[in-house]
């Protein structure tokens, strides 16, 4: 699936995390995953992991009224992502297009020239 985003204002970066009982049924996985697609996320990063639930609360528990808890929450769940070199560098390409997306890993990514695959 190919796209091109035109837009003047910078992309956002949004955590979503996919509770076990949708995890643990493949239909709703797949359906959660058409309608993060369908409303026309990027999706940049994807992991799966598994927590104890102790991980879980304390986790919760740090960032239920912080506004500021995003970078926070990526850098936990994505600790090699930088969100500086994000912005500098990938956001442009897939502000700009064209996009791919690729089924097999399951992420957006910027088109390179003259070929398809990760940049």
């Amino acid at each position: 699936m190919t796209s091109i985003l035109r837009s003047p204002q910078a992309l956002q970066l949004t955590l979503a995390l996919i509770k076990p009982d949708a995890v643990a049924h493949p239909l709703i996985l797949e359906a959660v995953h058409q309608q993060i697609l369908s409303n026309k996320f990027l999706i940049v990063r994807m992991r799966e992991l598994l927590w104890r639930k102790e991980d879980c609360q304390k986790f919760y528990r740090e960032h239920e009224d912080s506004v500021v808890s995003a970078s926070r929450e990526i850098a936990a769940f994505f600790p090699d992502f930088s969100e500086q070199r994000w912005y500098e560098e990938e956001e442009p390409q897939l502000r700009c297009g064209p996009v791919h997306y690729s089924p097999e890993g399951g992420i957006h990514f910027a088109a390179p020239s003259g070929g398809l695959g990760p940049a």
